[in-house]
């Protein structure tokens, strides 16, 4: 774990004990701080019993104390620990802070953050696969993969990958970022913000967090374009992307099947500028992008079975994600007389109304099977422009799904939706999707998760 003693000899208190707050709480333990401690799950405290005090910090006088660890799961807009610790004067932060708290103690390192409402997990993944790939020491943290205070400091000249949300920007107060990039905003997470603009300026925080590092935006829409325009104006060093920059490099036809369709173009793109910006050549950096797996639930090639494709998107969860996915696989002239070709599973908790973006791409879709609470919205939505199947449930749409699907087709699961109306989670959701592909097709569809790739929040 990374330990510091910038930590030794201070009070915190830690709400919450799943896996940031965990880590945060026994790296703070370990460089030598007082840790007040609290979880509402019995099980989450049993670790740190007889090792600090337990209890809820909204029941303590906080004076004298450092701070307060949240995990970025944590509302601030509504939960009263924000006003609790306000009062005194202290900060409300989270595991990303204590990382950029103890860099000063680390071996010289460099620190890449990227965030966006879409495509940041793929590009952080697709940043540390890269750099691995080329031999640089890096590791993956943030909101992907393991907490990043769990793991074990890098070595002189390694590279700290960070998928960051908003809420753990909401969290961070001082990440000096060598590399902070954006790949794109769209309205997401509208119940923690009074607003979008609200959303747009957490996001923008990391750059405004930055001393002299190098920004990296993608600016193929507006608000991250003006975020551009005000990172610019400020005098900042700048590096403005967009998808096109991948095939005026050279570097789009080599890219590997788990980078398919234009928001993978989109995430590589701004991987490419990162990696460049870190001083790879473009030979290793087209290494990289040739070798890339993909991610679990992000456009994950499950298995082909009588010539269909099933594809497990689970991790769409709002319109703007989907619709690359649907833009992923257009009719083609030789497969079924370029009929539509996309079996489209869409449904599930509804983060706003409407199709979006993915109405562009309705002209893909052969069939749609309408899942969860979301489901009947979907099918109005539907009816009289695709065939639409009303399901309810995955397993049922799979199953009429693979009944209904041509060699060439693609059975895809990219609902446009949370999953917690049915699935504690996407990952939860995507398993089960490949576990009903694989029943009825029987492929072998074994879960490819791991660790490095898990999320902290969906």
């Amino acid at each position: 774990m990374i330990t510091s003693p910038a930590f030794k000899g201070k009070r915190y208190a830690v709400l919450g004990l799943a896996r940031s707050g965990a880590a945060a709480a026994e790296a703070l333990l370990a460089s030598g701080a007082e840790v007040v401690a609290w979880d509402r799950q019995p099980h989450a405290r049993e670790p740190f019993e007889g090792r600090c005090r337990l209890i809820d910090p909204l029941e303590l006088d906080l004076t004298g104390f450092a701070g307060v660890v949240v995990s970025p799961g944590v509302p601030l807009n509504n939960h009263p620990i924000g006003p609790h610790t306000w009062q005194y004067g202290l900060p409300v932060i989270g595991d990303i802070e204590l990382f950029a708290a103890a860099r000063a103690h680390l071996p010289p390192h460099r620190v890449v953050a990227i965030t966006g409402t879409n495509g940041k997990s793929t590009t952080t993944a697709l940043v540390h696969h890269i750099l691995q790939t080329a031999g640089v020491p890096s590791l993956m943290g943030g909101n992907i993969g393991d907490p990043i205070m769990g793991q074990a400091a890098l070595p002189e000249g390694g590279v700290y990958v960070l998928e960051l949300s908003s809420f753990q920007i909401d969290l961070t107060f001082t990440l000096d970022c060598d590399v902070a990039a954006l790949t794109n905003i769209t309205p997401d997470h509208l119940d923690r913000y009074a607003d979008f603009a609200a959303y747009a300026a957490s996001k923008e925080r990391l750059f405004q967090m930055q001393a002299s590092g190098t920004a990296i935006i993608c600016a193929e829409d507006a608000p991250s374009r003006a975020i551009a325009d005000r990172v610019k104006a400020a005098g900042k060093p700048l590096v403005r992307v967009s998808t096109a920059d991948l095939d005026a490099g050279g570097l789009a036809s080599g890219r590997s099947p788990s980078l398919a369709g234009p928001h993978n173009a989109q995430n590589a793109a701004v991987a490419v500028a990162i990696c460049r910006q870190l001083g790879l050549e473009d030979a290793q950096i087209a290494q990289g992008l040739a070798s890339y797996r993909g991610l679990p639930h992000r456009m994950e090639r499950v298995c082909e079975a009588r010539g269909v494709i099933y594809i497990n998107d689970s991790k769409a969860t709002n319109a703007a994600s989907a619709a690359p996915a649907l833009a992923a696989f257009p009719p083609d002239p030789a497969i079924n007389d370029g009929a539509p070709r996309i079996h489209w599973i869409v449904g599930g908790l509804p983060k706003e109304d409407g199709l979006g973006a993915c109405a562009d791409h309705l002209g893909n879709v052969a069939a749609a099977y309408t899942v969860g609470e979301a489901g009947p919205m979907f099918a109005e939505l539907l009816e009289g422009r695709v065939l639409t199947h009303r399901c309810e449930l995955i397993s049922e749409a799979v199953r009429r799904a693979e009944e209904a699907a041509r060699p060439g087709e693609v059975v895809l699961l990219s609902p446009a939706c949370a999953s917690y109306d049915q699935f504690r989670d996407y990952e939860k959701r995507g398993h089960h999707f490949r576990q009903m592909v694989g029943v009825l097709t029987g492929c072998d569809t074994a879960s490819s998760d791991s660790a490095a790739s898990r999320s902290i929040l969906p």
